[in-house]
């Protein structure tokens, strides 16, 4: 008689557990996205640099200097490098003398097409004009040897300060243009 009872007290708490667990089963199916994307697989680097200097010259002369606190190298889906923490770059006349600096939050090299696009904060300074000059993004065309903008653009140079709809240069800073100046205005600072 006791062994029995245990054994009917054995089936129904493994009946309940059974239970349980397809109660478990069915209330647990669902998918939420967010934990889904977390298994699937993530586009990775080939390479990660850190703490870069990449020094670019032509006949021997300096051309540029550049910095970046990160560079990582992609091949797929396409051949590209990130600079995801951005760049600084201090481009020089050939007789190393400085001639304008690059300064953007983010960076991005498509390799396939010889495009280089900075953006996020971007300002050039030219040192021999004394322009600074802020945009929202730069692309530079390496087989055209030319910038561009296609964004509204401010330039300041003391206290003038120019707007316009687009920039463009050749890649040395020597010959920019805003397009489609809307106007100047200068200002002076009272003491």
């Amino acid at each position: 008689m006791l062994v029995s009872a245990i054994k009917n007290i054995a089936i129904q708490i493994r009946n309940g557990a059974v239970a349980l667990f397809l109660i478990c089963s069915i209330v647990g199916c669902g998918n939420d996205i967010e934990k889904v994307k977390m298994f699937e697989p993530q586009e990775l680097p080939a390479g990660v640099i850190r703490q870069a200097r990449i020094q670019q010259s032509e006949n021997g002369r300096l051309q540029m200097l550049m910095w970046a606190p990160v560079i990582e190298q992609y091949d797929r889906p396409r051949s590209e490098t990130v600079y995801p923490q951005g760049i600084f770059a201090r481009f020089y006349d050939g007789y190393n003398k400085p001639t304008a600096t690059l300064k953007a939050r983010y960076a991005i090299s498509y390799d396939g097409r010889d495009e280089m696009m900075v953006k996020d904060s971007v300002v050039i300074i030219d040192l021999q004009r004394g322009d600074t000059v802020y945009l929202h993004n730069l692309t530079w065309n390496r087989m055209e040897h030319r910038v561009y903008s296609d964004q509204p653009v401010r330039s300041k140079n003391g206290d003038r300060v120019t707007y316009g709809d687009s920039f463009e240069s050749d890649d040395e800073f020597r010959t920019p243009k805003i397009v489609h100046q809307r106007g100047t205005l200068e200002w002076t600072e009272e003491e």
